[in-house]
């Protein structure tokens, strides 16, 4: 059975709407750890069980997969994929930038994607071939094209198991990144850092990871509003991708190159 994706876009924002009042309105309550580092609050599995519902009853003929409990794995056909709370750190920590971040894959590919930012009022959607909208008017990424002049995102610092190992290419990474673009920052999200590339706020996002829950929306997003959405060597980025990076169509060359210089030099 074939499923016109844009007669889904109205589901998925019922669904993430029903996810931002419960964000807006519950406490985090109990924390819950699941590894070094790591946690989920009860607002986290709320939302999911919430939503999880609520799709299963809308669209019961597609998978679901959720951060907190899993679900359809990859590569099985028509799948949503959400993050109940992204950004979990920042919401415990009452930081506004956190959003819930939902997504449609078919196969290894996003065709639809809705993030909102509950306390920033914003809400980012897009389809395949319909662009990206910010509240429902059109948005476009940045054209930025020197690295000086670009403010850069990073993905947040492994933790967990082999979180040294892991962060040594981001630290490098880091270091690179400070002696050559205008300004780095971490905002805690990737939901944010890719909605704000699509929006043009930042320049460019690089996550060294690619979880199908945090990039599903957000890289489908960025890509419809002209941004380039790459795999760490520069190919095209799809949801089995080892990393995420979001870019100015003019930047991605020499980001790449940064980041093959980091990765090198964190094996030295």
């Amino acid at each position: 059975m074939t499923i016109d994706t844009r007669t889904l876009l109205p589901i998925a924002e019922q669904a993430v709407t029903i996810a931002s009042q419960i964000i807006r309105t519950k406490p985090p309550g109990i924390i819950t750890a699941k590894g070094d580092r790591d946690m989920a609050t009860e607002v986290d599995y709320a939302v999911e069980q919430t939503v999880r519902e609520f799709l299963a009853t809308e669209t019961p003929e597609i998978g679901f997969l959720g951060e907190e409990e899993g679900g359809a794995h990859m590569g099985t056909g028509l799948m949503w994929a959400l993050d109940p709370v992204d950004g979990t750190a920042n919401f415990l920590h009452r930081l506004p930038l956190c959003g819930v971040s939902l997504g449609l894959v078919d196969k290894d590919a996003s065709t639809l994607g809705v993030i909102e930012l509950p306390f920033l009022d914003a809400r980012y959607s897009a389809v395949v071939e319909g662009g990206a909208k910010l509240n429902g008017e059109p948005i476009g990424a940045s054209d930025t094209s020197e690295l000086d002049a670009a403010l850069v995102a990073l993905g947040d610092y492994a933790v967990g198991t082999d979180a040294e190992a892991r962060n040594r290419p981001r630290l490098a990474l880091t270091q690179l990144l400070a002696a050559r673009v205008q300004r780095v920052r971490m905002f805690g999200s990737a939901a944010i850092d890719l909605a704000w590339v699509a929006e043009g706020k930042i320049d460019a996002n690089i996550m060294l990871s690619n979880n199908p829950w945090d990039t599903a929306a957000g890289v489908l997003i960025a890509r419809e509003a002209g941004a380039a959405v790459v795999d760490i060597d520069g190919s095209p980025h799809t949801m089995t991708s080892r990393a995420t990076i979001a870019a100015s169509p003019k930047l991605v060359a020499g980001l790449v190159e940064l980041i093959a210089e980091a990765r090198k030099a964190a094996k030295e």
